[in-house]
């Protein structure tokens, strides 16, 4: 048995695709101590793991504050070491771990490897992206700005580099690192199919596939639904503030022989909704892999996990992106011929009606899904990234 120290953020997208492989690294006689944000302590006890917490608001309030510029970003994430680092250090002292697993994006996990000296695994629950891509976007990203804008945003950041160099005595030697989190091992929840350029990355990248725990959730009645015409739209659990959006989807689809689930958010006040159609069976939450295992079309706002469910059913998507990685997985889904990307701007009923009738219609999109799906099951799920995780341990003589 060998301590596991897992270090991630707060957010639902970057934890529940974790939650299978700590759950199966505990049932093979690991002890896992998950460093989590407060409000998610209870869903990741039920794997197993020892929780310590650390404050939410402060975490966020720290990452909000380098702003919308790219640069504002890096330095967004590095800004949060000041709450993550002084916490880990504070709620581990005099503990010994053999390994860690850290997120890609959130827990300062290169920095904390550095100062704990421990070996580590990265865990990307997104497209995992190399150096020279990431600069590549970095430099895209800043071509909008002006440049006195760019120059000034780029002396912020690296007096916040020399700030936690100082402080934490940490080596920071480039943005990647501090957006990225690279490890000698990395962890990637898809398969190579669906990761843009997938046979671009070296053996230290392991496409195991995305993690599909259950979820305990309350079971969805079908007894009076018509499941062979039925369409789920979800924007999901973050971003799901859209009335306008809806109402939409009120517009395109009352009326037709579609049975349509919609699921609102507990954000959306209902009564904001106006009368719903006949056809529209509308709630704040629903137990999404169970109403995907029905779903003919799943019009949704492409975050990793959402689209990975889908996928893994062979549902067709029509992907509107709201923030952080969907416009990626949307592009990603309209290249593989997986469904359609649609931007929420400017849509009318009629086009999203239109679009969902070309992507019922044709055989292809659905093929695809179930093509896509079937390497996301090849890739190994939560058993096969703990055989990797247990061959790099392995590799560095931690045999207990």
């Amino acid at each position: 048995m060998a301590r596991v120290l897992f270090i991630n953020g707060g957010s639902e997208g970057h934890i529940n695709p974790t939650l299978g492989v700590v759950q199966e690294l505990i049932r093979r006689g690991e002890e896992v101590t998950y460093f989590v944000a407060e409000p998610f302590r209870a869903l990741v006890e039920q794997t197993g793991a020892e929780v310590i917490p650390f404050d939410i608001n402060q975490f966020v309030q720290a990452f909000l504050a380098g702003g919308r510029h790219p640069w504002g970003r890096v330095g967004g994430l590095l800004r949060t070491a000041d709450i993550v680092i002084p916490s880990v250090l504070e709620q581990t002292k005099g503990r010994h771990f053999d390994y860690m697993i850290h997120d890609s994006m959130f827990g300062c996990g290169c920095l904390l490897a550095q100062l704990l000296g421990l070996p580590a695994i990265n865990s990307c629950t997104s497209f995992a992206v190399q150096q020279n891509d990431f600069e590549s976007q970095q430099e895209h990203q800043l071509r909008p700005f002006p440049a006195e804008e760019n120059e000034r945003a780029e002396q912020e950041y690296q007096e916040r580099v020399r700030h936690v160099q100082a402080t934490y005595h940490v080596q920071i030697d480039s943005a990647y690192e501090v957006f990225c989190n690279p490890a000698p091992m990395t962890l990637v929840y898809t398969s190579k199919r669906f990761q843009p350029d997938g046979d671009s990355f070296d053996e230290s990248y392991k496409f195991v596939g995305p993690s599909m725990l259950a979820r305990p959730q309350e079971p969805f009645d079908f007894s009076h639904v018509d499941t062979d015409h039925l369409i789920y739209i979800s924007l999901g659990t973050v971003f799901n503030q859209s009335v306008d959006f809806y109402k939409l989807c009120f517009a395109a689809f009352a009326e037709t022989k579609h049975t349509v689930i919609l699921s609102v958010g507990r954000q959306t006040q209902m009564a904001d909704l106006g009368d719903i159609p006949a056809n529209f069976i509308v709630r704040d939450y629903v137990p999404q892999l169970e109403i995907l295992q029905h779903a003919k079309l799943f019009i949704t706002h492409g975050g990793m996990n959402s689209t990975s469910e889908a996928l893994s059913h062979g549902v067709p998507l029509i992907v509107l992106p709201q923030s952080a990685d969907q416009p990626m997985v949307a592009r990603r889904v309209a290249e593989l011929g997986a469904g359609v990307h649609l931007h929420q701007e400017g849509l009318t009923a009629e086009d999203l009606r239109a679009a969902a009738e070309r992507v019922l219609q044709d055989a292809s999109i659905r093929k695809v899904c179930v093509e896509i799906g079937d390497s996301f099951r090849a890739a190994g799920g939560d058993q096969r990234a703990v055989e990797e995780i247990f061959a790099y341990k392995k590799s560095l003589g931690i045999d207990h």
